[in-house]
This record gives structure tokens, C-alpha cells and sequence, in this order.
């Protein structure tokens, strides 16, 4: 019999949330086999079986969280017996009151919008022995999963009644008010009207540490600049007009990524970190890139940044970003940052002051790209301008040296030609 321990899937992760088992007690389980999806304090993601047997015993449920190094499941030898205790589904939390619920409709294999709606493993296989459409029924476990307490009383509201004229007016009649204060997590009437309360994931619940210690812990400090990326227009457009179909562009954030990593190169305390009293500075070259995702931001990794490209920094960072938006980034592609480039030009947003990623010693944030007027040789003429916004730890980036690699930035940025080298 051998455990199966949360595993650490991150340098700073701590514990882990159990968000759903891919094998039920009873299954055979390979080495390899995907055997249960976790959440991280960086991403979800699914945790490959490091030993063969039989799935005996499930100690960790879903949505449960424990700190990492805690047993969460066991495993026996292959065809090894399960008890029946063990298979056993434990019973969810207390089901919400609602109205007598609607007589599911025949179970269906694929739904009409194709939606896969979440329930465990043993729910919907309860669901399909007793043709019940998972769409119908509403989850009472964690995230609104549908459990097998909520198919079992689906089952029975169909089963009951001799559809008379009082069911349906019961199946039809809309859900009562909450009846107290803690009903429905939803409060009284207020002068706000009614306040509704939402529980962060971990990875939010991360980012919201993680920026109040940054705030509260690195003194920050702010440097603007105007970037004239008007070079860099016109010699994307002839890139993009000679390029065959399929050939990947290198956008203007590819560009900043660019700059930003050889500019790095040559100001190693920016690619560095005020870490227990010391100075932390780095031989690599990894720039992170903010990317939005469900309702939080992920800053996957462009590792050796200095070293690729334009070219293979722009599909590196296509495919993470891709990966990001689909939830199949890894953790360790979300690792290794010593640097971060946060870009909402593509929102229309001229700048803005971002916040230090730590322990990193800065980031640049990056507005749109307008066009606007200016004088050149005495004359009204208009340019590509854009601006950046440098955002400083002052414990290891001072003032003058900060200046100098914000004027770096924006040297290479405005001759293009130099990125390529």
C-alpha cells in the first residue's frame, strides 16, 4: 500500500485544493495516468500517478484543501479488493432549500450547446443509470459540482408526485426570498441594495497577498517616458506585408520584450532582487508576461529572453498566452521571472503604474501606441508614441540607475533595427 501525498507543484506553493479525482476508488491506475486535477497557488492542473496499482482508498475529497505533503489517497497492489467503505462517497454539505425541484429530463450523452457540466465521476455515473440530464440539476457541492446527494434527490423529486395540478404548480412557482441573513449568502436589504459575497481561488487569494505584501513591503518608485515607436510601425507593417501565410509577426509587446531583456542583460540590479537583507542577482534573462485570465492575471515566462529572437519570442509567447487561456499552463512555466512586462495598450489604456511582481525589482507597464502630434526641426509633424511607466523597488534600484535602464528601453525600442541583434 502506498500513499499518494500532495504533491508541491510550484516553488511557492504551500498547499493545494483537490478540484477534482479523474480515478475513482476501484480503478487501476498506471504510471502516467492523470489521477486527480489540482489547484495551485499558479495554476490547475493535473497530477500524473507516480505508482501502478489499484486506487484503494480516498482520503482528500473535492474541494478540500491541505498543506502540501499530506496523504491524499492510497494505493494497493494491482486487483487488489476495495472495501465497500471505501467506495463509498462521503455526503456533501447540506443541500441549499429550493422549491420542489423539476423532473429531470432522459439522460443525454452530449449536451445540445456542449457544455460538460461539472459533477464527480460518481455522480454521473448515478445520472446515467437513471437517465437523468446533468444540465437540469443544480450542484450543491464545491463550485457548484454536482454530487451524488444532488442526483439521488433529483431521481426522487421525478420519481414522486402523481403529476397533478399541485406539482406543477410547484415545479413552476419561482424560489422563496432568503429568510434570513445567511440564506443563499445573500445579506439584507441595504442602501446598496443586496450584497452577494464570492469566495477567491487560491490563485486569486495569491495574487491578493502577494500584491499587499508588495505594496506593503517594497517601497516603490515610478519613472515615465515617451517611446517614439514610429520606426517600429513602419518596419512591422513591411514584416507583415512580406510575410507568407502562417508566418508568425512579431508583435510591439514581442518588441518590448525584446528590448526590455537586452537592456536587462546590461543592468544586472534591474534583473535582480532585494531579498533578507542582500542583493539577488541573476545570470538568466527570463521576462514574465502578464496575460489576463479568468478572472485574475498570470505572468507566464519567456525564459532567456536576451538570447531567442523576435521571431521565437513571439511564438513562445503566443503559445503561453494560448495555454493560459485555456488552463493548461504549468507551473513551472509561471516560474523563473526576473523581470515583468504588463501591457494594456490593446485596451485603449495610455499608461498606468503598475505593481512590483516580488520579489522582483521592477516592471514596466506599457500603454498604447497613438499617434499624436510633434515638433520635429522646428515643424508640427506626428509620430508612433507610446508610453511606459518603469515601477521600482528603491531597496535595490535607485534613482539614476533606474533612469538609465528606462532610456535603454526606450533607445532599442525606437531603433528596431537593434532588436534583431
Amino acid at each position: 500500500m502506498a500513499d499518494v501525498v500532495m504533491p508541491r507543484l510550484s516553488d511557492s506553493m504551500e498547499e493545494g485544493t483537490v478540484l477534482q479525482w479523474l480515478k475513482q476508488v476501484g480503478d487501476e491506475i498506471a504510471v502516467g495516468d492523470e489521477l486527480v486535477e489540482i489547484e495551485t497557488d499558479k495554476a490547475n492542473m493535473a497530477y500524473e500517478a507516480d505508482v501502478a496499482g489499484t486506487l484503494t482508498e480516498i482520503l482528500v475529497q473535492e474541494g478540500e484543501t491541505v498543506p502540501i505533503g499530506t496523504p491524499i489517497a492510497r494505493v494497493g497492489d494491482a486487483g487488489e479488493t476495495v472495501s465497500p467503505q471505501a467506495q463509498e462517497e462521503p455526503a456533501p454539505a447540506p443541500p441549499r432549500q429550493t422549491t420542489t425541484a423539476a423532473p429531470p429530463r432522459p439522460f443525454a450523452t452530449e449536451e445540445e450547446d456542449g457544455h460538460r457540466p461539472k459533477a464527480s465521476p460518481l455522480a454521473r455515473r448515478i445520472a446515467k443509470e437513471r437517465e437523468l440530464d446533468l444540465t437540469q440539476l443544480e450542484g450543491s457541492g464545491p463550485g457548484g459540482r454536482i454530487v451524488k446527494a444532488d442526483v439521488e434527490r433529483a431521481s426522487s423529486a421525478g420519481d414522486g408526485g402523481d403529476g397533478g395540478v399541485e406539482d406543477d404548480v410547484a415545479r413552476s412557482a419561482p424560489p422563496p426570498p432568503p429568510s434570513g441573513p445567511a440564506a443563499e449568502g445573500i445579506s439584507p436589504e441595504t442602501a446598496k441594495g443586496q450584497v452577494s459575497y464570492e469566495d477567491l481561488s487560491k490563485l486569486q487569494s495569491t495574487i491578493a497577498r502577494r500584491m499587499s505584501e508588495s505594496k506593503a513591503t517594497a517601497p516603490h518608485f515610478y519613472l515615465r517616458a515617451s517611446v517614439d515607436m514610429s520606426r517600429a510601425v513602419e518596419g512591422r507593417a513591411l514584416v507583415k506585408a512580406g510575410a507568407a501565410e502562417g508566418d508568425i509577426v512579431p508583435s510591439f509587446n514581442d518588441m518590448v520584450v525584446k528590448a526590455c531583456a537586452l537592456a536587462l542583460r546590461e543592468h544586472p540590479r534591474a534583473n535582480g532582487a532585494y531579498r533578507d537583507g542582500r542583493f539577488e542577482l541573476y545570470s538568466r534573462v527570463n521576462v514574465g508576461v502578464a496575460v489576463a485570465a479568468r478572472d485574475a492575471l498570470v505572468v507566464p515566462t519567456v525564459f532567456d529572453a536576451d538570447r531567442k529572437g523576435l521571431r521565437q519570442i513571439a511564438s513562445e509567447s503566443r503559445t503561453l498566452a494560448g495555454k493560459v487561456r485555456e488552463g493548461q499552463i504549468t507551473p513551472p512555466e509561471l516560474s523563473g521571472a526576473t523581470f515583468t512586462v504588463s501591457n494594456l495598450g490593446m485596451y485603449g489604456i495610455d499608461g498606468f503604474s503598475a505593481v512590483i511582481n516580488p520579489p522582483q525589482a521592477a516592471i514596466l507597464a506599457v500603454g498604447a501606441i497613438v499617434e499624436r502630434p510633434v515638433v520635429r526641426d522646428g515643424e508640427i509633424a506626428t509620430a508612433h508614441l507610446m508610453q511606459v511607466d518603469l515601477a521600482c523597488d528603491h531597496r535595490i534600484l535607485y534613482g539614476a540607475p533606474a533612469a538609465e535602464f528606462l532610456a535603454r528601453i526606450q533607445a532599442l525600442l525606437e531603433e528596431p533595427l537593434s532588436l534583431a541583434l
